[in-house]
């Protein structure tokens, strides 16, 4: 049987098969972090095409986290008549819906202060950025779960954290961002501490699945590399934590080859731990898709760049492998 269109069960949810819209910052929001009607054209129309997880891009949980102006908040409670719309229009079409909760930390290019685990910038075209003291962790902590809580009260299937990227988690996860002495810093177990609190509160308010995103490799010497990860991921694990989201690099600047698929092994070498993993990176075919499922090498297909070239892949994908397909409307029988 074709695993690319097999159901999968992320917890209370069924997901009608394996592909899933990874989070892309789309720089779309207004200037006060609130959905557009680009978004509903954006996200619907990858919906119709039968993705069964539609992922929102990075949504601020503080104005001060976003990455830029145009990012999409969840910070305060106005932003949240229009995110509901958003999520009720996908349901329409059938798929499950995410948001990816985020901060961007030493990388925002918003006016003001920008935060860090550690007063380092990212380069030179970036700002200082302010070291993080414990009552300010502890404020960003909060500001996480307030963001899950209003997500959840606006109907969201899926909560995913941003731990990648070189945002503000991930450098707190890097030893090459994060230089701290205290109980934020030095070991990995303190390292984690901050995504630990995170998940924590996170999951004392919500049942539902649960995801992270991390970059599993730094490209840079000294940094985590994916082997790191599974310590990180038993942790994520012993937290209920539904599945890993593996990307890599952002962390610091780094030269590396991208090619296609180069990605998947992380995924599969942080599935060692036992939690589900979800592969991303420049997979763009539905050959490839299968190849990744049929070896075990990660659970979910997250799909990027592909999904913005083709809106309708799934169905493209069915056609390919001769699968049985719905399709999101009768009246689209027609042409499908």
């Amino acid at each position: 049987m074709t695993k690319l269109f097999e159901p999968y069960q992320l917890r209370n949810i069924t997901l009608k098969n394996r592909l899933v819209m990874a989070p892309m910052c789309m720089y779309e929001a207004n200037e006060f972090g609130f959905v557009q009607p680009f978004h509903l054209t954006h996200y619907g129309s990858r919906a119709m095409g039968q993705t069964a997880l539609i992922l929102l891009e990075a949504t601020a949980v503080l104005p001060e986290g976003r990455i830029s102006p145009k990012d999409l908040g969840i910070w305060r409670d106005e932003q949240l008549e229009d995110l509901k719309q958003l999520v009720d229009h996908i349901h329409l079409f059938d798929a499950k819906v995410g948001i990816q909760l985020a901060h961007a930390g030493r990388k925002a290019t918003v006016a003001g202060p920008i935060y860090a685990p550690s007063a380092i910038r990212f380069n030179e075209t970036y700002a200082m950025p302010k070291e993080l003291t414990i009552e300010e962790i502890q404020v960003i902590v909060e500001a996480f779960i307030q963001a899950a809580q209003r997500a959840i009260n606006v109907g969201f299937d899926v909560l995913e954290i941003h731990a990648a990227h070189g945002y503000l988690i991930s450098t707190f996860l890097s030893p090459l961002t994060n230089l701290r002495q205290d109980e934020y810093g030095g070991s990995p177990e303190n390292r984690y501490r901050l995504l630990r609190q995170i998940i924590d509160g996170i999951r004392a308010i919500w049942n539902g699945p649960l995801l992270v995103r991390v970059s599993a490799k730094d490209y840079a010497e000294g940094g985590n590399e994916p082997e790191d990860f599974i310590q990180y991921a038993t942790w994520m694990k012993s937290q209920d934590v539904d599945l890993i989201d593996v990307s890599s690099g952002g962390v610091v600047p780094a030269t590396y080859e991208a090619e296609p698929l180069y990605q998947v092994p992380f995924a599969e070498t942080i599935r060692r731990a036992g939690i589900p993993t979800g592969a991303v990176g420049l997979i763009t075919t539905g050959q490839e898709a299968e190849q990744i499922l049929q070896a075990q090498q990660a659970d979910l297909i997250f799909m990027g760049r592909e999904l913005l070239r083709d809106p309708y892949f799934a169905y493209h994908c069915a056609k390919e492998f001769d699968v049985p397909f719905d399709t999101p409307s009768p009246t689209y029988k027609r042409g499908w």
